[in-house]
């Protein structure tokens, strides 16, 4: 598995394809479905952006209430999919980098290709393991969501499959429709 940082993989994210299983380290932002829906809004009415989109990752994520004494609570990621009908907005101001888990629609390759961005799943029911790769949290955003509040997480050796590539290769080819 190939150790990446986000800024590594910003400056050579074309060289990265789909299959390839990645340690990805750096700075990433949750959002889930409700958390979307509010940054699209601001987007629209041209609102103060909760973090700064240009060259961002998002993890479809909505962590577990910490315990005491970690960083954060399980942190595995969400059904990607939810988030179709927001993810060609958000990548065109500026998001590369999608974290998840399962296919994307036809729209959003076909945006991620445009962009020149890259779909990474993360393995599902592995939620207490993922948190283990998280050094750092804290909420940023929209804390009334709960669990669906916008968090910047720093990662270290976050295990990852390239999904989607930036040139439209797509592990899950087989079930688009």
């Amino acid at each position: 598995m190939k150790k990446i940082t986000i800024g590594e993989l910003l400056s050579d994210i074309e060289t990265l394809k789909a299959g390839q299983r990645v340690f990805l380290s750096g700075t990433i932002y949750t959002a889930r479905d409700a958390a979307h829906k509010r940054i699209i809004d601001i987007l629209n009415s041209g609102g103060q952006r909760p973090f700064e989109f240009k060259n961002s990752a998002i993890y479809y994520c909505g962590p577990s209430p910490v315990k005491p004494g970690s960083i954060i609570g399980a942190c595995g990621p969400t059904t990607s999919a939810r988030m179709d009908v927001f993810t060609p907005r958000l990548l065109e101001a500026g998001v590369k980098i999608l974290i998840g888990k399962g296919a994307r629609s036809k729209e959003v390759v076909d945006s991620i290709v445009k962009n020149k961005a890259i779909y990474f799943v993360a393995t599902g029911g592995a939620a207490a393991l993922l948190s283990k790769t998280v050094v750092k949290a804290e909420i940023i955003a929209f804390e009334d969501l709960g669990a669906e509040a916008v968090y910047k997480l720093e990662v270290k050796d976050m295990p990852l499959i390239v999904a989607i590539d930036s040139e439209g290769n797509n592990v899950f080819r087989c079930m688009d429709t």
